[in-house]
């Protein structure tokens, strides 16, 4: 199992969240439920340990069709947050980036942390040429997430998707493959 230190301050970790941490998962996401479900239904579809396997599991089997990935964030020694692909198109050379946490795995630089490493994965040893993030208008923290890491707001799709009965505006943002490599943003410490 490889693990990369996030934080030369903190004890935290980027590692693979893979089915047989199901468990750990649910009582992560029972924590985080509230925090995430205001943006994003991920945590309300893992309410007990085989809908948490189910969605480890998918995101496996996206990791063997290499379409996709999931990754934990922990934070001495506790699951705090996350980041994945859930979108990674090696024919066309685009990725997507999500991320989730819980209020203990906030506002420590974790989650910029993770997507720094899953940028530099996704263009230098994979060679995706854009990376893409979607967040709605109204979450700022996605939102300064996308702009720590450089990348740029394409447009924004006015009343996109509903969550919880509310329309929400679907903030599309990137950073290209060369925009990355000259960015100041890239992890020092190797991506394996």
């Amino acid at each position: 199992m490889f693990a990369i230190s996030l934080s030369e301050t903190l004890p935290a970790e980027l590692r693979p969240l893979e089915p047989w941490r199901a468990e750990e998962f649910l009582a992560h996401m029972d924590r985080a439920r509230a925090n995430l479900d205001r943006f994003i239904g991920f945590a309300s579809l893992t309410t007990d340990v085989d809908s948490a396997r189910a969605t480890l599991q998918r995101y496996a089997d996206m990791a063997a069709a290499d379409t996709g990935a999931i990754y934990g964030i922990w934070l001495d020694g506790t699951l705090v947050g996350g980041v994945m692909y859930p979108h990674f198109d090696t024919k066309h050379r685009n990725c997507e980036i999500g991320v989730w946490a819980e209020p203990a795995g906030e506002g420590l630089g974790l989650i910029s942390a993770g997507v720094r490493h899953l940028i530099e994965l996704a263009v230098a040893e994979r060679g995706m040429q854009r990376v893409e993030w979607y967040s709605s208008s109204t979450n700022a923290r996605s939102r300064a997430v996308a702009q720590r890491v450089g990348m740029r707001l394409d447009g924004v799709l006015r009343s996109y998707y509903a969550h919880n009965g509310i329309r929400h505006d679907k903030e599309v943002w990137s950073i290209l493959a060369q925009e990355w490599l000259d960015s100041e943003q890239r992890p020092v410490r190797p991506v394996r």
